[in-house]
């Protein structure tokens, strides 16, 4: 390991001790195997590593065991609360619904297969009313649940039995400390900062041969820390597309394949439930070439009008949401041209000019280098399940948009979707490298404009390229934003 390397470790676990672990290929692979997302991993690392940060997979095997149940312990697990009458306590991924005709809400859970019938799983009056918030904002969530069986189910009646969860606690391990991570930035390079949110997302640095394989990586993160940033992707297979998007954080959302309609997207007048859009940090369609619509044109019409305001009606109902959208699509080598058409590889819904200018940035895969062990974290680094929250917690953060309005200069005669995506853009680089300016005079405006304003007009530039190839009304041109 270089000097830099081991000043770099040293750094992270210095200014960051409570929230490192340390990250091993092998480690890794093992709670893959049994179905352990990363955020989830890292909390257990930490409960269960010594002080080299090392952790003995059998007390992770006897935890797993005897907290997260699989398919083949839940028969048991029943018969526990039906012929025992026990209650059960364990950890597990929940989603929660409420049922329209009676009023009640309705648990399942994915992991186990179960319920078979909705009115079987039945979340308590008092867990919901004290854990509404964490139980219906998010599709999914996991979380410590106490469930109990009654042979007296919703109807009232003897033999209408169902298992009712009487306890829920969050999984929400600690709290995030946003200033301090602020604060904790100045310590670090520019250069050192990249490798930290590498490291933070289970990269190796040593994996990636330039800067510019490194930022196109990290710019898959911008709609985890900026709301309603709307990009699409296309890239070889075997560039953890899917992987980032779907384990980092859990306050995303990805769609693989399939078919998905307006209701599953936006909202569901049946039920009387708001989408994934309103739901979610980001919303990814994956493997975007094979998903279908029911209705384009509906699909389209609703599409351009969130992706434009972030607000969608749907009948009677208007709704809003923050997320961002993002389409990720593999790509021949042949296409992997910004100078020719690539959007041909896109479903037709999206092959649209008037739909595909309301895509902020375009990231171009094929420069982040293929999966390969050297690519995989080994070392300390920032625990996934902290760096998702600080992620989420940096949205909310207003001070950002107002700087970027003041460091840059742009020409009055700007395209207004030219200016927006770029501004976005930008935004959302700022907080993942530089979370730490609170002031005009914080920002190395050299720095600022290699990494972020650099970057964010690449992005656009190659939207407007692709316009201009698609529909020869738009010009491929992108106004003079220069900083101030």
């Amino acid at each position: 390991m270089s000097s830099y390397q081991n000043d770099l470790q040293d750094k992270i676990k210095n200014y960051f001790h409570d929230m490192v672990v340390y990250k091993h290929p092998t480690q890794n692979k093992f709670f893959a195997s049994i179905s352990i997302p990363p955020y989830l991993r890292d909390w257990m690392i930490m409960r269960f590593a010594d002080e080299n940060g090392k952790v003995s997979l059998d007390d992770v095997k006897e935890f797993v065991s005897n907290n997260i149940p699989g398919k083949k312990d839940w028969e048991l697990i029943k018969s526990r609360m039906i012929n025992d009458a026990q209650r059960v306590r364990f950890l597990a991924k929940i989603r929660v619904e409420i049922d329209v005709r009676s009023g009640q809400g309705m648990f399942s859970l994915p992991d186990l297969g179960f319920p078979r019938r909705k009115d079987e799983a039945i979340v308590s009056d008092r867990v919901l009313r004290h854990s509404r918030k964490e139980l219906l904002s998010d599709f999914e969530t996991w979380g410590l649940i106490e469930c109990e069986w009654d042979p007296v189910g919703l109807g009232g009646k003897e033999g209408k039995g169902a298992i009712y969860m009487v306890d829920y606690k969050p999984f929400q391990p600690y709290r995030v400390d946003i200033e301090y991570y602020k604060e904790v930035r100045k310590e670090f390079t520019i250069e050192e900062w990249i490798d930290v949110l590498l490291l933070a997302v289970d990269y190796n640095p040593l994996g990636f041969l330039d800067n510019q394989q490194k930022i196109t990586l990290l710019s898959r993160l911008l709609p985890f820390v900026e709301k309603r940033t709307n990009l699409i992707e296309l890239a070889p297979k075997g560039t953890g597309k899917s992987y980032l998007m779907s384990q980092i954080s859990k306050y995303g959302w990805l769609v693989s394949g399939g078919s998905i309609s307006r209701a599953r997207l936006f909202y569901d007048i049946s039920r009387k439930n708001p989408g994934l859009v309103s739901r979610y940090d980001y919303v990814t369609l994956d493997e975007v070439q094979t998903i279908s619509f029911p209705d384009i044109d509906e699909i389209r019409g609703a599409l351009k009008g969130y992706l434009e305001s972030g607000e969608y009606r749907v009948g009677d109902y208007r709704g809003v949401g923050d997320a961002g959208f993002v389409l990720m699509g593999n790509i021949p080598d042949e296409k992997m041209n910004e100078n020719i058409n690539m959007f041909t590889e896109l479903p037709y819904a999206f092959q649209e000019s008037a739909l595909i200018d309301r895509f902020h940035g375009f990231i171009k895969g094929w420069d982040v280098p293929r999966m390969r062990e050297n690519m995989k974290a080994d070392g300390w680094a920032l625990n996934v399940e902290y760096f998702s929250e600080v992620m989420h917690a940096l949205r909310n953060e207003i001070i950002y948009p107002a700087l970027i309005d003041n460091i840059l200069v742009i020409p009055k005669s700007s395209d207004t979707r030219d200016t927006t995506a770029i501004k976005r853009i930008c935004s959302g680089f700022l907080k993942l490298l530089f979370p730490h300016v609170k002031r005009e005079d914080d920002i190395d405006k050299d720095e600022f404009e290699r990494f972020c304003l650099n970057s964010a007009l690449q992005m656009r530039g190659i939207i407007k390229r692709q316009l201009h190839l698609m529909d020869s009304e738009y010009r491929d041109d992108l106004p003079e934003i220069k900083v101030k």
